[in-house]
Order: C-alpha cells, then sequence, then structure tokens
C-alpha cells in the first residue's frame, strides 16, 4: 500500500538525467547542458564518458569543469568499429542498469551516441538526442555517422533538432511531430561561453602567441580534417592544395593535426617543414576558439566547424562531397569544395582575393542558434 507520503516524495523526486557521450565534439555540445542541469533543483544530473577521444575529451572536460560519475575507458589502438560498438553497448548498459535514469541524452552521430541511445532503448529508458535530424542523404557521406543519426532517431522520445531544415528531415522520415522541437545548436552556447571565459582569463588561449607573432601581418586559414571517407587518396588530395595555398606569401596555415595516424602519417608527409604551414597537435577547446577567432577562413571536413566559425564571422570552405548541415551551404556562410585540389585552392584564392565575395560569406547570417539552445532544451525536459 503507498501511502500519501511516499506519493508526495515520488512525485517530488528530481528527473535522474543520464548524459552519454565520448568525444571531444560531443563533450563541447554538452557540457553547457551539464552545467545547466547541476545547476537546477528540478534534475539530477549525471555524466558517463565512454572516452572514444581520449586525450581530445579529457581536455574539454578539464576546461568546463566536468567530472564524469562512469568512465568506461573503452578505446583501444586500431579497434574495429563493430568491435567499438560491442563494446559501448554492454558498457553503457551496464552503467544503465546502475543508475536506472529517467532521460538517456545522447547528442549528434557517433559510436557512443547510437550504442548510448540504443542500449536505452533496449531498457525502455526515453532517449532525449541533441541535435537531431542531421541528414546528407548519402548513407556513406559522412560514414558511419549518418547512419548512426538514422538509427538514433527511429526510436528518440525528444528530438532538440538544431534548425527547422533538420526538424522537417525528421517530419519527412514520419517522427511523431509532436516529439520534434527546434532548439537552436548547443555549439553557439558552448562557444559563447568559452569566449566569455577567454576574456575573463586570456591566459586559456595564449599558448598561440608565438604562431601568431611569426605570422603577424599573413592571412590566417585555419585548418582541421579528419573523415574516415577522406582517409587515402582524399587526404592526399587536401595535403596538395595547402602546399599550393601555402605558396603564397600573405598566407599561413595553422593546422592542429588529428591524432589518427591515417591523417598525420600523410600531412606529415606532404607539409613538414612548409615555412607558412604551422602543423601542430590538437588544440584544447579554448585555443580553438582563439583559431577560430583568429583566422581569416576555415578548411574542414568537420561538422562541427561548419556551425562554430560562423558564429564569429569566418567562412568556411568544407572539403565533403555532402554535408548534413545544408542550411550553412544555402545561408551563404559555408561552401562545400569536396578534396579536388584545383577547386579547394580556387575556392580558398577567390575569398582571400575578392573582398566582396568573402564580405558576403563573412556576413551572412549563422543559421544554427542564438546561444540559448540549452535553455530550451532543459525546459522540454523538464515538461516530459
Amino acid at each position: 500500500m503507498v501511502n500519501a507520503l511516499d506519493m508526495t516524495s515520488a512525485t517530488t523526486r528530481p528527473i535522474k538525467v543520464l548524459q552519454v557521450f565520448g568525444t571531444r565534439p560531443e563533450a563541447i555540445k554538452l557540457f553547457p547542458l551539464v552545467h545547466a542541469l547541476d545547476g537546477d533543483s528540478r534534475f539530477e544530473g549525471r555524466v558517463c564518458v565512454s572516452g572514444q577521444h581520449r586525450g581530445m575529451l579529457d581536455q574539454v572536460l578539464d576546461i568546463a569543469g566536468v567530472v564524469p560519475h562512469h568512465d568506461l575507458d573503452l578505446m583501444q589502438p586500431d579497434q574495429t568499429l563493430d568491435g567499438l560498438t560491442a563494446n559501448l553497448l554492454t558498457g553503457i548498459g551496464k552503467v544503465l542498469d546502475a543508475e536506472r535514469p529517467d532521460w538517456v541524452v545522447v547528442q549528434g552521430d557517433t559510436a557512443t551516441a547510437m550504442a548510448g541511445a540504443l542500449a536505452a532503448y533496449y531498457r525502455k529508458i526515453p532517449v532525449a538526442h541533441v541535435e537531431a535530424g542531421l541528414r546528407s542523404g548519402d548513407i556513406h557521406h559522412p560514414w558511419p555517422e549518418e547512419v548512426n543519426r538514422k538509427i538514433v532517431g527511429s526510436f528518440a522520445a525528444l528530438h532538440l533538432a538544431p534548425t527547422e531544415t533538420a526538424a522537417a528531415a525528421l517530419r519527412r522520415e514520419n517522427v511523431d511531430p509532436t516529439t520534434i522541437h527546434v532548439t537552436g545548436n548547443t555549439v553557439i552556447d558552448a562557444l559563447h561561453w568559452v569566449i566569455a571565459r577567454i576574456e575573463r582569463e586570456p591566459t586559456l588561449a595564449s599558448g598561440l602567441a608565438g604562431l601568431e607573432a611569426r605570422f603577424a601581418g599573413k592571412r590566417i586559414i585555419g585548418m582541421t580534417t579528419h573523415r574516415r571517407e577522406n582517409f587515402g587518396e582524399g587526404m592526399e588530395a587536401i595535403a596538395s592544395a595547402v602546399r599550393r595555398l601555402a605558396a603564397r606569401d600573405d598566407v599561413a596555415v595553422i593546422f592542429p593535426v588529428h591524432l589518427n595516424p591515417n591523417v598525420r602519417a600523410v600531412m606529415n608527409d606532404r607539409l613538414a617543414g612548409l615555412d607558412n604551414v604551422a602543423l601542430i597537435d590538437p588544440l584544447d577547446y579554448p585555443h580553438f576558439a582563439r583559431l577560430l577567432d583568429i583566422c581569416t577562413l576555415m578548411l574542414s571536413d568537420s561538422g562541427g566547424v561548419q556551425e562554430e566559425a560562423p558564429a564569429l564571422g569566418k567562412p568556411v570552405l568544407v572539403m565533403r562531397e555532402t554535408t548534413e548541415r545544408p542550411e550553412g551551404v544555402e545561408a551563404g556562410t559555408a561552401q562545400l569544395v569536396g578534396t579536388d585540389p584545383d577547386r579547394i585552392v580556387a575556392e580558398a584564392t577567390r575569398l582571400l582575393d575578392d573582398p566582396a565575395a568573402y564580405e558576403a560569406m563573412a556576413r551572412a547570417h549563422n543559421p544554427f542558434g542564438d546561444g540559448r539552445a540549452t535553455g530550451r532544451i532543459v525546459e522540454l525536459l523538464a515538461a516530459r
């Protein structure tokens, strides 16, 4: 028999939300939500990390002041996707059995997000998908992220779409429209947070000062590349384009090189020793925000950069054939250039040499959010 005191206690119990993530981009996009839930008495926030990007993940956790309640530390050298997925599914499953949360929150499109959501589904725990609805329309680009998103989108209870375009993609897949909400992207919230932090504590991003002095008077091209579908010939082509751009006297390239050997081996072989190219280790979040701030434009195959750089008025040339973030292309903040060296060089040269073309991209409206996505997500979780 349940007495009145028990019923009152049950109705006032905080909503337990387990946030599951494991990569650097996931940590960046979810730490604002971790902060918000920790500061809201309606919730009991819990954090499980997989360690899918061990070193880069830890950098974000440190700067954001996030201490995980569970750290699975699952990455192994040369781990296959199926091996990683199996370990994630069983590892996260054990955490869910111990925590028994009311909600599981995952972000984006990684193996951690897909496996975390699937483990929750197996236990009939509702899943909230942050950054839901991104679609390129090609299951091999980005690979395997496109399918990971579709899997989570097939059963999530709450689809937190960053844009109306993403929401429309979900509706086309017959997702219940009452579960779809346009929130904006939390990456903009995170960027605003870290820039404000750097203004208060400039030493957080002072590590680029030497390069800024070395390349004084030159226009900086920021660079990132890591996509699996670009391994091999794509990386070789990208390196060729960078060599040609770096031959300009007025340009310098700052390139935080991804730790994956499929990226490092090519870039070190083709670009090491060039006067106008700085091959550096991956940057922590404050220093990456600083790179976005000082660069003239970004060359990237990353998804997050397509959202972050426009928030600071920086054009993005996307070195991919497709994007699951078409809003940037449609708005004019980003341009798809693929990995063909001639096209990369031509489009970068146009932006460097044509002020009108540059201003058209730099001043285009950023479609990815206003910096208040986190608050909207918190209220949606509270209302369920």
